[in-house]
């Protein structure tokens, strides 16, 4: 057990490895409840998300969700959130590290016709992550949520317990997330171990979802992006809808040019012995050029990876060097996601 942004959290039950193989292979529990949920009710909602995130809500209905980012004047990510759009308003999930400075953030640009509600300490989090995920919940409900497609969602019963069941994920994999009250979380928790136990699946901690969130590309707020990061050079451009009109940042982030922007966020893949970790350099004919955001092994595939920003210049050579405790271990530039799941065939 650690301390996480304010929460006692488990690292790991049993090993990181195995935790990280049981959610590729078959599936893993997570419990997520750390994270915040902000509602925003009211005439005012959709423009108020509009102008708090780079993405375009608009575009969704009930029961569809969006990933997304909210960025400061300067163009600076304040958090990469998840956006669900219910019949009566949103619900922004944010990372718990940043619950507050969020919260802060969202009432200082609220408009008069919004209101916004910290659902967070009332609300559980709880994700069965892997390929029988879905096999796994499907007997504890009545809801069709095998047809449930990737960012929708729907309210249903699971073991009795009413539930936002979400075809989302923090692994690359597929699999379900579970928002509840917080007071039925041990319920559900419990019945969820006992449905997925003979199928495999495992209780899984901070660490290999960290590893499993690496391996697939996805951003980690704090390492991989902060305020001083704008989406261009984080490679999330793809969350930028600068032709729906204003929104926080749209004016800094118009004078940047998407296809080339400050920073380039690559992949790097190193050699089996050579363990990368955040915070080590990366180097270019012997000069610093970046930094490790996020490195480890991979379990998945038997080496070492890891993600920096480099000058744009850089960002398709292959001579990159990370020191590894006073050693320049050679660090090889492949495209991200490093583990990509594989397409169904049915």
């Amino acid at each position: 057990m650690v301390e996480f942004a304010g929460y006692h959290m488990p690292l790991l039950y049993t090993s990181i490895r195995e935790e990280h193989l049981a959610v590729r292979g078959r599936a893993g529990l997570f419990d997520l409840s750390h994270m915040g949920e902000v509602a925003l009710t009211g005439d005012g909602a959709t423009d108020a998300v509009q102008r708090l995130v780079a993405n375009d809500v608009s575009r969704l209905n009930p029961g569809a969700a969006l990933y997304g980012v909210m960025c400061n004047e300067g163009g600076g990510i304040v958090d990469d959130v998840i956006v669900y759009r219910l019949s009566g308003g949103y619900v922004v999930v944010v990372n718990a590290s940043r619950r507050f400075r969020d919260l802060e953030w969202m009432r200082e640009h609220l408009p008069a016709d919004a209101e916004l509600r910290d659902e967070s300490d009332a609300t559980a989090l709880i994700a069965v992550q892997g390929p029988r995920a879905v096999d796994i919940v499907t007997p504890l409900t009545t809801a069709p949520i095998e047809s449930l497609r990737p960012f929708h969602f729907q309210g249903g019963d699971v073991a009795g317990i009413h539930c936002r069941i979400s075809r989302t994920g923090y692994t690359g994999e597929d699999g379900l997330e579970l928002y509840c009250d917080a007071e039925d979380a041990e319920s559900l928790w419990d019945a969820l171990l006992e449905a997925g136990t003979p199928h495999g699946m495992v209780l899984a901690g901070l660490g290999a979802r960290d590893t499993l969130r690496l391996e697939a590309g996805l951003r980690l707020y704090g390492q991989d992006m902060d305020e001083s990061v704008d989406p261009f050079s984080c490679g999330l451009a793809w969350t930028v809808k600068l032709a729906k009109g204003d929104f926080l940042g749209a004016s800094r982030l118009r004078e940047l040019d998407p296809a080339n922007p400050p920073r380039r966020f690559v992949g790097l893949a190193l050699e089996p012995r050579d363990v990368p970790r955040h915070g080590m350099a990366v180097s270019a004919g012997g000069q610093q050029v970046g930094a490790v955001t996020s490195g480890g092994f991979s379990f998945s595939l038997g080496h070492g990876i890891a993600t920096s920003y480099v000058p744009p210049e850089l960002a398709a050579e292959a001579q990159l060097t990370i020191d590894i405790r006073g050693r320049q271990a050679p660090a090889r530039r492949v495209p991200l996601p490093f583990v990509r799941r594989p397409a169904k065939t049915t």
